[in-house]
């Protein structure tokens, strides 16, 4: 693979990441320091809560999950979001 496929492939849409890090303040939120214990209590693979909170790709239903863990709805969660344009996705 050549470099620049590989650098292509690592950058992460500012969405997604805006996402992950609103996953993560939940977690934090809630009193978990390590993602890893907030993964193991909610029954979430760990590298799946790891993808989660980077905002690698991940699925909706994964989303889902975290969701219902918090108690949160979609419209909650996604009411203080600010909208990012993206240019060179």
């Amino acid at each position: 693979m050549t470099k620049q496929k590989r650098e292509t492939l690592k950058k992460i849409d500012p969405r997604m990441e805006q996402i992950g890090a609103k996953i993560k303040q939940l977690r934090i939120d809630k009193g978990y320091t390590n993602y890893e214990h907030m993964a193991w209590d909610s029954g979430i693979g760990r590298m799946q809560y790891w993808r989660l909170e980077k905002g690698a790709n991940f699925t909706i239903s994964s989303l889902f999950k975290v969701l219902d863990m918090h108690g949160i709805s979609l419209a909650d969660f996604f009411e203080d979001f600010t909208e990012v344009h993206i240019k060179d996705v």
